[in-house]
């Protein structure tokens, strides 16, 4: 959500039980606008904060020049003092996945984690259970970046892609209708797409790919992943991931105004194919 609209955002997303003290509020809200202005982003938004046992962290990203690809991660642990969140390296995104304890606060502190002999999701094949190693720090990149790729969201329209590939944000964009709102197509993921450039080509009448070219949640696996409510008259849509909860996004109907924000305690829900399935 940008830093602007922090306390607006954050007061949406009481509907779903997520509180953040009125203190907290105003001291994230002048830090970033700190954060902003040191570092000359054109936009800076407030992603969330992941519950630690001992501290919490929270997360705030900017960009410079592109809307989409351009993302310069931060984090802090009181809000006020900003790290420079380094990028995910191959053995965070491999391991924590397979993590089973919580975040302690603490960026410095390094893990073991267990891989079993059978595990599926590494593709080396092992020969025994083994014990890696891994720093927290490089571990909240890591899961920093799994919840941006399967969970962030904008309202179709938000983001416009230039001629020469840069993605700004949308100045024409009003906002989407109470009827567009109750359509998973009218939500796309916000980050890189990873289908194939003509898959909204093949399901929308209205294609259009200066606007299109992000993938729509209608295609996610298992359908019924994501809900939607719409609240207050229908003037705010709010949607939740069922696979991380904690993550709401919310947009104001027929107005530019929309966010997304995650607060909870970085696990992922993997039973959610079987509260979904039919045949439980």
């Amino acid at each position: 959500m940008n830093a602007n609209a922090l306390l607006e955002c954050l007061q949406s997303i009481g509907h779903f039980g997520h509180i953040v003290s009125t203190e907290e509020q105003i001291v994230l809200q002048n830090s970033l606008l700190v954060l902003q202005n040191e570092n000359h982003f054109r936009n800076v938004f407030f992603w969330g904060k992941i519950l630690g046992a001992d501290k919490d962290y929270y997360v705030a990203y900017g960009y410079l020049k592109d809307a989409l690809h351009g993302n310069i991660f931060y984090y802090s642990n009181n809000g006020i003092n900003w790290g420079l969140l380094p990028q995910p390296t191959k053995n965070g995104l491999l391991l924590t996945p397979l993590c089973t304890t919580s975040l302690q606060g603490d960026p410095a502190l390094i893990i073991d984690v267990l891989i079993e002999k059978d595990e599926t999701s590494i593709e080396e094949t092992l020969r025994a259970a083994q014990i890696r190693k891994l720093k927290e720090e490089d571990r909240l990149a890591s899961l920093v970046r799994i919840i941006c790729s399967e969970a962030a969201v904008a309202p179709r329209g938000v983001n416009f892609q230039r001629p020469d590939g840069v993605i700004v944000e949308n100045l024409a964009f009003e906002g989407l209708s109470a009827l567009e709102a109750r359509e998973f197509s009218s939500f796309l993921h916000a980050r890189p797409p990873t289908q194939k450039y003509n898959t909204n080509l093949l399901t929308r009448d209205d294609y259009n790919y200066a606007m299109d070219f992000l993938d729509p949640l209608d295609i996610d696996i298992p359908e019924g992943s994501w809900i939607i409510q719409i609240l207050a008259g229908d003037s705010i849509v709010l949607l939740k991931s069922l696979f991380w909860p904690g993550l709401v996004f919310y947009h104001f109907l027929k107005t530019p105004r929309h966010g997304f924000v995650y607060i909870g305690n970085g696990k992922r829900c993997i039973d959610v194919p079987f509260m979904l399935s039919p045949f439980v």
